[in-house]
């Protein structure tokens, strides 16, 4: 299970790699346009959209992310089954549809809809996960005859539609339930205080790999229990009360201005030398990301399927900072995210409690993330980005073919393999052909090694990997061509 949630935290890196910018540039339009969100300004709006174009649809470049890195060989038609899957599930849980198959109005809607089609993470890793399990299970499918028009590739797309009807249908029942107990969950915590706040923050950043934070924000930011922490905070609502107010966000800003950029340095001086500068690259973006909009999305994706222990740490110091914030006389409040664009905005606000306080507590949270995230890193052997296990050794990548005759080499490949007749399969990676074959006994080690690879790997009776180094996309290319002749 911890190599198959690494593999999709790799796999992530592809989508989340989009983002930093695209938040940087929506931080940008909503500084010079904060009250009207680009209504009042052109540039701000041409940034705002600019970079909600991506933020808005995290949930579709995950969807597309995932299914390319979890397929076998990284195929583009997994991505556009992971594309299928993620349009049918938005369109069958979207509030209309659901308001529709109940025969009710879309107001009457459960709330759990709406964060479903406005292209959720979660059922954008879901479907993506869904597309590229098709992919690889069902890409060499033959059909009869009549039908051998969709056999192969072209029947992947198909079969994924199916099974993520059934998603839907499970989700339909399952979604709502869940969204409505964590909704009384935040109404029966509301009621602790400090200590409840904490407990709440805690939760919003367990949950959000399940994109279910939203329900506890319904209740702590918005309208559900009449708390309405942010309208009241800015005066929108009134009701405000000085000195509580404020406090389900005030602790969000030293984590995601300090504590985040903190743990992306230390990450950045845990990972391998040979990975340290495009380590460097993402975090440093996701960092100022984190630390001037309030984006948090590339810096968490990151790392929280890679370590998911180390994500659980990151949740109990919000929870435990967000605490203590709380239990502050300070008190700074947001309409965006926790970010240094709000936090200088929010000076002005009626509810604003000694903002300037942030500073020093943050210094303070940046050091305890930096030393903790270091820590269990190290002590532990976390896998962050930089530190993920290698697939491709530096001895493979600096291997080398005796021979440049690609159609030489392919062709003692294939009669090493046992011939056309038993070879089922053949992809490939950085370094290595990979290939499946109907009966290992065939197989020719010695014949394959006569090509002048570097090497055999087989992880499987059925399992053959030929390393040949970089150069082995002329070689896949070169078996795939004779095969078909």
């Amino acid at each position: 299970m911890m190599k198959y949630l690494q593999r999709l935290g790799k796999s992530l890196m592809l989508p989340v790699a989009t983002l930093p910018v695209a938040s940087i540039l929506m931080g940008i339009g909503y500084w010079i346009d904060h009250e009207g969100w680009g209504a009042n300004n052109v540039i701000a709006a041409f940034l705002i959209k600019s970079g909600g174009a991506l933020i808005d649809n995290m949930g579709i470049l995950f969807a597309i992310g995932v299914a390319v890195g979890m397929a076998v060989d990284n195929d583009g038609t997994a991505a556009l089954a992971g594309l299928v899957s993620m349009l049918m599930v938005k369109s069958l849980l979207a509030p209309g549809t659901v308001a529709m198959f109940l025969k009710i109005t879309v107001e009457e809607v459960n709330p759990a809809f709406v964060k479903i089609s406005d292209g959720n993470q979660f059922i954008g890793i879901l479907c993506g996960l869904i597309g590229a399990a098709c992919y690889n299970r069902f890409r060499n499918t033959k059909l009869p005859t009549a039908l051998a028009f969709f056999s192969g590739k072209r029947s992947v797309a198909i079969v994924t539609a199916g099974f993520s009807i059934v998603a839907a249908v499970i989700l339909f029942f399952a979604w709502p339930v869940i969204y409505s107990g964590l909704v009384w969950v935040g109404e029966v915590i509301m009621g602790f205080g400090a200590v409840g706040a904490g407990v709440y923050a805690f939760l919003n950043r367990l949950l959000i790999p399940l994109g279910l934070h939203h329900a506890l924000n319904s209740v702590f930011w918005f309208g559900v229990a009449e708390i309405n922490d942010i309208g009241k905070f800015w005066g929108t609502i009134p009701g405000g009360i000085y000195g509580t107010t404020g406090m389900y966000m005030t602790g969000f800003f030293p984590v995601m201005m300090f504590g985040l950029p903190a743990a992306s340095l230390a990450m950045y001086h845990c990972a391998k030398p040979s990975r340290k500068k495009e380590t460097g690259s993402l975090m440093g973006s996701s960092a100022l990301s984190s630390f001037f909009t309030g984006i948090t999305e590339p810096l968490e994706f990151s790392f929280m399927f890679l370590s998911p222990a180390l994500y659980v740490i990151h949740a109990a110091l919000t929870g435990i900072v967000t605490g203590i914030c709380a239990a502050l006389p300070v008190r700074s409040g947001f309409n965006f995210s926790a970010g240094l664009v709000d936090w200088i905005l929010s000076f002005m606000a009626p509810m604003a409690q000694n903002p300037l306080f942030i500073i020093p507590i943050g210094l303070v949270v940046a050091v305890v993330y930096y030393v903790i995230f270091r820590f269990a890193i190290t002590k532990f052997n976390l896998k962050t980005p930089g530190r993920e296990d290698e697939e491709t050794s530096d001895e493979e990548k600096a291997a080398t073919l005796a021979s440049n005759d690609y159609a030489a080499v392919a062709a003692l490949i294939i009669e090493g393999l046992g011939g056309v007749a038993n070879i089922a399969s053949v992809d490939n990676c950085i370094t290595r052909l990979r290939t499946e074959v109907k009966n290992y006994a065939d197989v020719n080690e010695k014949k394959i090694r006569s090509a002048g690879v570097a090497g055999i790997i087989r992880p499987s009776k059925t399992s053959v990997q030929v390393v040949v180094g970089t150069q082995v996309q002329f070689v896949a290319d070169e078996v795939k061509r004779q095969m078909k002749e």
